[in-house]
């Protein structure tokens, strides 16, 4: 029987014919017909203009290479950036606007806090991640480094009251600073009453008193003279303390507390790109089948905790007694986007005339007709109470690909019988041509932006790559210091500001990529807020939980508003390239880098490609996990390339640090019973092979992307699998 169904010109994978026909279509309104229909005329009517912009790409970088080959050396910024605006890489920017975009969410246009990004092909850290909406603050201090493991305090299997006191008194140190008494400090409450719709708070010596900020009173649960739970609201931000005698920990506190839980990942992003490895049709039917799930509401896993078998579903809205008497929910769930794939994907899941079309058309397509069941309330829950199906869109390269989005978008809108704007667009500003040119970015999209980001990882793998031929790179821990990196972060912020998005969507900051290392997070992280960012991405619920707290410590609408007076940031910083300008490299620092480059590429290719995980923990040279997904891959690799392209390091050597760091990766998956190890027969390992091919391709693949690569390898691995 074939596995490929003819329908509407296109030749279509039977299983995902099936997928969209008998689980995502039904209950829509729309008929599978209609659907494949759609997605031809929209394949006819933009895949032309696709592969020009890609094609213009290409043309871009190659006079960029020609530039910088007559002018080595030595680049004047005046004439630098005449160039660039006589090949259309920069464009003129145009008078002031701003934002309208209308039917926000209250996540996305209101309220600063963190956001997750998750691999929506693992259907438990996608149920993770949309349930990370509240934490306990308890736990997520307990289980991590925040509390050091000093004089008793160490972290056992069984409950230490030692480090459980610690815990309390941090938290207590917490509530008095985010929601302080009038008088007196959390620490010496001993019971919480509601009265005449007032919090009141019964301190130790029998005084009573309140919350020195009333309006932080938001609800309760149980009984008004013996409340169960206490919920407090600053910033936007719910904190809820949960009252019960009948609990452990709740039985040595002076007011019975037993936790308080934080409203923590206010959003999430549910990633069909950077964090998975789908390479075919049968990845692709499990990425859609999660997202439609998590749409209807109805996703399920089963995980086992020792024989225990435990199933995981989305939760509910949580219920409380507002102050007046009255009830109420919140949202239990993040606010969940959906990221789509870049412009340069293309799939065989769907082909017409033979060939693949544009994946990001068939992204488009399924994860909104998904989310039609989100729009007409189908399942249990909602994910957007206003109406809108949020989609990132990653690696576009200028206003000119943002506009190519948005006509997507209105195809698609019209296809499945949208409103116009229905579709809020995320624009990640990770590559060089879209920072540069952020402000005409966002106006090609000022109906329907809801989030701009900055990502240190592909944004310095198109720095590198876009300025291949310019000279030699620094080493890449120094990058994240030079001129252009730093002007970037804040340009992306003052950008967003000038541009009104502030009550329209997000102005976001990356990863932290070290999910057992929260301590140095809280020391860091909260550079986020403070630099205006009213998001930052996370590794882990339990991060999100860590991080929601720095949005207490820093009011971010207040500080938007203190740096709209600011000074934008330069433009000649952002395009100050991080060369060497002629600084030699010793042989140990030489050395140093390559082999963490290396470390870091073969951790993790070598479950990607033999595994089929997108994104994990990846120990790196010193045996520190780091979250990593194929970002990492094209900043290490592109480092690589660009060394060798500039004769600081030659083939032989990249093939000698490979071996080596190969075998160190081994040893660190040594406990995985399913990984297969590289040494000593590199030569066939398919994954070790592809590391090499991602830096001695890492000059000709476009823009540098890792995808070519990977998506290869990882067919002839699974092709090897089943043969």
């Amino acid at each position: 029987m074939s596995n490929r169904i003819e329908v509407s010109g296109l030749s279509v994978d039977k299983n995902l014919y099936e997928l969209i026909e008998k689980e995502i279509a039904p209950g829509t309104g729309i008929e599978p017909l209609q659907f494949w229909q759609s997605l031809a005329d929209i394949n006819a009517g933009m895949g032309a203009g696709n592969r020009d912009l890609l094609n213009q790409r290409d043309q871009i970088q190659e006079k960029l290479d020609d530039w910088h080959k007559t002018h080595f050396g030595q680049i004047d910024l005046e004439k630098y950036k005449s160039f660039l605006r006589g090949i259309d890489y920069l464009v003129d920017e145009g008078e002031a606007f701003s934002v309208s975009t209308e039917n926000v969410d209250d996540e996305v246009a209101v309220i600063a806090g963190p956001q997750l990004v998750v691999p929506v092909d693992n259907a438990r850290y996608a149920l993770n991640a949309a349930n990370a909406r509240w934490n306990s603050l308890y736990d997520a201090l307990y289980g991590t480094d925040i509390i050091l493991e000093v004089q008793g305090c160490k972290k056992t299997a069984k409950y230490n009251p030692v480090r459980g006191q610690q815990v309390i008194r941090y938290v207590r140190d917490f509530l008095d600073q985010a929601v302080p008494l009038a008088i007196g400090s959390h620490h010496y409450v001993t019971c919480y009453k509601v009265r005449s719709g007032k919090l009141v708070l019964v301190m130790g010596d029998g005084s009573e008193t309140e919350l020195g900020w009333r309006e932080c009173f938001a609800g309760y649960r149980g009984e008004p003279d013996a409340p169960s739970a206490i919920l407090l609201r600053h910033n936007n931000l719910h904190l809820e303390i949960l009252i019960g005698e009948g609990f452990y920990i709740g039985q040595g506190d002076l007011a019975n507390v037993y936790d308080v839980r934080i409203e923590a990942a206010i959003t999430t992003i549910m990633d069909c790109e950077d964090s998975v490895a789908a390479v075919d049709a049968e990845d692709k039917v499990r990425v859609y089948r999660n997202w439609c799930g998590l749409m209807k509401g109805d996703l399920t896993t089963t995980i086992m905790r020792g024989n225990e078998a435990i199933e995981r579903s989305l939760n509910p809205d949580p219920e409380f007694i507002a102050p007046n008497g009255e009830t109420f929910t919140l949202p239990g769930r993040s606010l969940m986007f959906v990221r789509n794939v870049g412009t340069h994907m293309y799939t065989d899941a769907v082909t017409c005339n033979g060939e693949e079309i544009p994946e990001t058309f068939l992204d488009a397509m399924v994860t909104v007709l998904a989310a039609r069941h989100d729009l007409l309330g189908n399942g249990a829950f909602k994910n957007s109470r206003k109406g809108g199906v949020y989609i990132v869109k990653p690696k576009m390269h200028g206003p000119q690909e943002v506009a190519a989005a948005v006509t997507l978008f209105c195809m698609v809108e019209d296809a499945l019988g949208l409103a116009k704007n229905t579709l809020k667009i995320g624009i990640m500003d990770e590559e060089r041509r879209t920072t540069v040119n952020l402000k005409e970015c966002i106006r090609a999209a000022s109906e329907r932006v809801v989030f701009i980001n900055t990502g240190f990882l592909d944004r310095t793998g198109d720095e590198i790559h876009t300025s291949m031929e310019a000279d030699a790179m620094i080493p890449k821990n120094e990058i994240k210091n030079s001129t252009w990196l730093l002007a970037y972060e804040d340009w992306n912020v003052d950008i967003g500001l000038e541009t009104g998005m502030v009550g329209h969507g997000q102005i976001g900051k990356g990863m932290w990529a070290a999910p057992d290392n929260m301590r140095e997070m809280m020391k860091q992280k909260i550079a986020h807020p403070r630099a205006g960012a009213n998001t930052a991405w996370i590794p882990s619920p339990i991060a999100g939980c860590l991080h929601a707290m720095h949005y207490h410590q820093v009011d971010v609408l207040a500080r938007q508003q203190q740096l709209a007076n600011c000074s934008r940031a330069h433009l000649d910083d952002i395009l100050t390239i991080p060369v060497l300008d002629g600084r030699k490299i010793n042989e140990s620092d030489l050395i140093r880098e390559l082999e963490n480059n290396a470390q870091g590429i073969l951790g993790y290719v070598v479950r990607w490609i033999d595994q089929g995980v997108g994104c994990s923990k990846v120990p790196d040279i010193t045996d520190l996990e780091l979250m990593e997904d194929r970002a990492t891959l094209r900043i290490s690799s592109q480092h690589i390339a660009n060394w060798l392209h500039h004769g600081i390091t030659n083939e032989a050597q990249i093939r000698q640090v490979f071996e080596k760091m190969a075998e160190i990766v081994d040893r660190q998956n040594s406990h995985d019973p399913e990984y297969k190890n590289m040494a000593p027969d590199f030569g066939q390992s398919i994954a070790f092979q592809a590391a090499l091919d991602l830096v001695f391709e890492g000059r000709k693949v476009s823009n540098g992307y890792t995808e070519p690569v990977l998506h290869a390898r990882r067919r002839e691995a699974k092709a090897l699998r089943k043969s």
